[in-house]
């Protein structure tokens, strides 16, 4: 769960080719809603997603969303990761689990590795769950020259591998021998996808795998400006993930700002500060995934 004070504004990008989402649309700056009320990162696939049923009526108990002539409504969006291999796939959040979420939220740094949404996450999945690498939450922040804060969570399930600063591997398939191998060098010699001849198929590569991450700062940005963070920000789910934004990955990335300013920057000004705090947020995000595979370890 991440809830930003109230009047914050959100963005959003989507990257991969099997999202799982809710109430994204709102955060179009054609839309008439200034941001989510909170976003929920959340397991279970699709079904997942009735998580938010519980985080909203957590809020709307205390009076917080978009204020309508017949009383509150929150808005959240949410994205899911595919993680129904992992134990029993009966076992996902509903509305329990989301209230549950908001009522154990925190003003601090959050419980990270193979929790939460991060439960039953894995990455480098060419070889089948079995041969992955455990994946889960992470989290990372940092403090820039003009004092504003930039922090990420992220929650690391890609088909493809979490590589270091270096191009090392982190999180990768195990080849038959426990050894890590780059999805990247392999994938190029296979014909076939692990497991077409056979039931394996079951737990293959294909069976679901996502980045799903989210970043929150206290600059005072507009709704155009959150897209922007967050489509600057996709670029950390690139560094740190390697194959990334697959047809069998749903990334997507939010942006939260709660920044309340009304001396905003303008002009070439305004344009220099989200280049870097998009520059800082793809940094981030790129931490809090290899963050996760740490953490899980």
């Amino acid at each position: 769960m991440v809830i930003p004070p109230d009047g914050s504004r959100g963005g959003v990008d989507v990257r991969g080719g099997g999202t799982g989402t809710r109430e994204i649309e709102t955060l179009s700056p054609l839309a008439n809603a200034e941001g989510p009320t909170a976003v929920l990162l959340t397991g279970g696939s699709a079904f997942g997603l009735a998580a938010a049923d519980g985080v909203a009526r957590w809020l709307e108990e205390r009076g917080v969303g978009r204020p309508t002539p017949m009383g509150t409504v929150p808005l959240v969006s949410a994205a899911v990761v595919y993680d129904l291999v992992e134990g029993e796939a009966g076992r996902r959040p509903g509305p329990d689990e989301g209230y549950a979420a908001c009522e154990n939220a925190r003003e601090e740094i959050p419980e990270r590795g193979p929790v939460g949404a991060g439960t039953g996450a894995a990455v480098g999945k060419l070889f089948g769950r079995e041969r992955s690498t455990r994946g889960g939450v992470g989290y990372a922040a940092t403090g820039l020259a003009d004092g504003t804060i930039v922090g990420a969570i992220a929650v690391a399930n890609a088909f493809g591998d979490v590589i270091d600063v270096d191009g090392k591997p982190l999180g990768a398939p195990r080849d038959e021998s426990g050894r890590l191998v780059r999805t990247a060098d392999v994938l190029p010699n296979m014909a076939t996808p692990p497991g077409v001849q056979g039931p394996a198929i079951e737990s293959g590569p294909a069976t679901g795998n996502t980045t799903i991450a989210c970043v929150f700062t206290d600059a005072s940005l507009d709704k155009r400006s959150c897209a922007i963070v967050a489509r600057m920000a996709s670029a950390g789910i690139a560094r740190a993930v390697d194959p990334v934004f697959t047809p069998v990955d749903g990334d997507v990335v939010f942006c939260l700002a709660s920044g309340a300013d009304p001396r905003r920057p303008a002009g070439f000004e305004a344009t220099w500060a989200l280049t870097v705090l998009g520059a800082a947020a793809a940094t981030l995000i790129a931490d809090a995934i290899r963050d996760a595979v740490r953490q899980a370890a």
